[in-house]
């Protein structure tokens, strides 16, 4: 123990070599209750994330081979809203609006989603980059 606190300890009269540290907790506790304190933590993230997703208002998108359905889709202005995407064509399809700033791409079959910020009132326009006649706007009142 080489440091200013031996010599506070020489100062004060006790006998260095008496001295042990303190230990509340083993080292492996220590590392067990830091593993413990991030999986809760992460959980609680993830929870939080699958409520949010769960509790928005939520509206069905259908892409199909250059086809919308629907291609006009109303949503509540100043809410963030989810749109699930299904894509039941023989072709890949990206739902993109440059606009609101998202795309996501969609293998035949596949299904996804997008979280969309709340809208001011007015509309938006998204389509298929993959098949460009396929044109849609949501209208946010």
């Amino acid at each position: 123990m080489n440091s200013p606190s031996l010599a506070l300890v020489k100062r004060a009269g006790i006998n260095s070599a008496e001295m042990r540290p303190m230990k509340f907790l083993s080292e492996s506790m220590v590392m067990v209750s830091g593993k413990v304190r991030g999986v809760f933590g992460i959980g609680l993230l993830l929870a939080a994330a699958v409520s949010t997703a769960a509790d928005l208002p939520t509206f069905k998108l259908e892409m199909k081979d250059g086809v919308l359905n629907p291609a006009r889709i109303a949503v509540p202005a100043g809410q963030k809203i989810k749109i699930e995407i299904q894509n039941s064509g023989q072709s890949a399809v990206e739902f993109e609006s440059v606009q609101l700033r998202k795309e996501k791409v969609l293998a035949p079959g596949a299904q996804s989603f997008v979280v969309i910020a709340p809208l001011q009132p007015g509309e938006y326009k998204f389509f298929d980059d993959f098949h460009t006649q396929a044109q849609g706007v949501i209208v946010a009142k």
